[in-house]
């Protein structure tokens, strides 16, 4: 039987990239083509090349052009990225993928090959750079970082070093993919040394990891006052995210377009300038202070509406998967093959409809779903079942209030990913 694509990426070796690979695509295309265009600033505390060891480079996940600032702040030293593992099997991807010796994980599952793969460039002293959120910011703000992170970290005890972003999530973010220019500001420094990791409990090594990591970037802005160009098309898609309007208090009234948001029941509404300043149409408004404050409060809002023992939600999706024998085009992270009906309510994570044309359904319980992937945008999102990458599609702008049941349920009846920083503000 062929050899199906999964199970190739499962047998490759990984080895620290190419010195002069990582020359070429440093120096000849990401510094004088890519870097330039978001602006971004320097801040070198502790130099990553003065320390010749293995060692782990971890950062807060702002947006998908992150590589770009973190290999300028650390070159020469190559890297290895930990990567999603759907994002191995994207034809545009997959061969510089392999050319740099990426490592993929399956985000928010214990992964055994991607532990193997670190393994093999520690061992090589080797540089491992990790996202601990396990995905890019959806809100502005970060996640708590992954299960296991401290842990990981306690295991090895070799040096981390940190890259903390500020302005990257404004540049790109998850809402309208728009590359909007402004600036960025990058610092790099060493978190924990080998001593600091072997005398730290594993809950104090990630209680240092989300302080340190923590950033709004709408929150920064307010005082920085950087212009980012977006060309007018701040509010494309913004619905997804901002869903609720705060003066009728409806959910999915939003409409998001150009440079306006604006609720299609009561006219309530803003516009949103190249600050990313929510402007009132007028006094009668109810807008919250940012983009991130209007997620929060409806984090608040749900985390409420749970409360109810009966609580459910309903919606019709369409699914996709990862295929076996080719890579995905056109810039898709998964091939449509099944429709039906999503159930989320305090049991867990249910679809039950069709996949490959035959009758499929799966539950997932909140223990092994702390958080939603979001491969792109927030139009749609991706998790993992029996190790298996599906994207789920809805049919209607509902991601963002997904997003929010799936991290308070679990919370509620788990709570091993933990609330942070808004833990006591929102109840």
């Amino acid at each position: 039987m062929k050899e199906t694509l999964q199970e190739k990426l499962a047998r490759r070796k990984y080895k620290i990239p190419n010195k002069f690979v990582y020359f070429v695509l440093n120096k000849g295309i990401v510094k004088p083509f890519l870097a330039p265009k978001f602006h971004p600033t320097y801040h070198i505390i502790d130099n990553i090349n003065d320390y010749k060891g293995p060692c782990f480079l971890i950062y807060n996940h702002q947006s998908r052009m992150d590589y770009i600032y973190i290999t300028q702040a650390t070159y020469p030293r190559p890297l290895n990225f930990v990567v999603g593992y759907n994002e191995f099997f994207r034809s545009h991807l997959q061969f510089i993928f392999k050319l740099i010796h990426n490592i993929p994980k399956k985000n928010f599952n214990s992964d055994v090959a991607s532990i193997r793969a670190m393994n093999q460039i520690i061992k090589q002293n080797g540089v491992v750079c990790i996202a601990p959120e396990g995905m890019s910011s959806i809100t502005g703000h970060n996640q708590p970082i992954a299960l296991g992170t401290g842990k990981l970290l306690k295991h090895y005890h070799i040096p981390v070093y940190m890259v903390k972003l500020k302005g990257a999530f404004l540049s790109n973010t998850k809402v309208c993919l728009d590359e909007r220019y402004g600036k960025v500001d990058v610092t790099l420094q060493r978190l924990f040394d080998e001593e600091q990791l072997r005398n730290l409990s594993v809950e104090d090594i990630e209680n240092k990891i989300n302080e340190e990591l923590w950033q709004d970037d709408y929150e920064w802005n307010k005082k920085e006052r950087i212009r980012f160009d977006m060309k007018g098309n701040g509010c494309s898609h913004l619905h997804d995210l901002c869903y609720h309007c705060f003066r009728c208090n409806k959910d999915f009234t939003m409409f998001g377009e150009k440079d306006k948001i604006v609720c299609k029941e009561c006219g309530n509404g803003a516009t949103l300038n190249e600050y990313y300043d929510l402007i009132p149409f007028d006094d009668t408004c109810v807008i919250p202070e940012s983009i991130s404050k209007w997620v929060d409060e409806e984090r608040r809002l749900v985390y409420h509406e749970i409360q109810d023992e009966n609580f459910e939600f309903k919606e019709e999706v369409k699914i996709g998967k990862i295929p076996e024998d080719h890579y995905l085009k056109n810039q898709a992270t998964s091939e449509i093959c099944g429709e039906g009906i999503l159930t989320i309510n305090h049991e867990g994570f249910f679809y039950k409809g069709t996949k490959d044309n035959q009758e499929f359904e799966f539950k997932i319980d909140y223990n092994h779903l702390p958080t939603l992937g979001m491969p792109i945008d927030v139009t749609f999102f991706s998790i993992y079942h029996d190790g298996k990458y599906y994207d789920i599609f809805p049919k209607n702008a509902v991601v963002g209030k997904i997003l929010l049941i799936v991290e308070e349920m679990h919370r509620l009846h788990i709570n091993a990913w933990k609330n942070f920083p808004w833990a006591d503000t929102y109840k």
